[in-house]
């Protein structure tokens, strides 16, 4: 390996939406560091499996109207 060219991996603190914490290492910041996570695996849709489909402004609607004859034909 290359010397100085590789960046300090260090161990942070990762503190979940819940508030709970666990000890990592990374590259992220200092050494210490904390990051904080806005979404994360106990709250996101993709892992919890309760997906919520947000309508604004009746897009969701405008486009079930536009396309609904658009079905598989048999």
């Amino acid at each position: 390996m290359k010397k100085d060219i590789h960046p300090d991996y260090h161990e942070i603190t990762v503190v979940m939406t819940d508030g709970s914490e666990y000890k990592t290492r990374s590259t992220y910041g200092k050494a210490g560091a904390s990051m904080r996570l806005d979404i994360d695996p106990k709250t996101h849709p993709a892992w919890t499996g309760e997906h919520r489909l947000v309508d604004s402004a009746g897009q969701v609607a405008k486009f079930n109207k536009r396309f609904a004859g658009l079905g598989v034909k048999e």
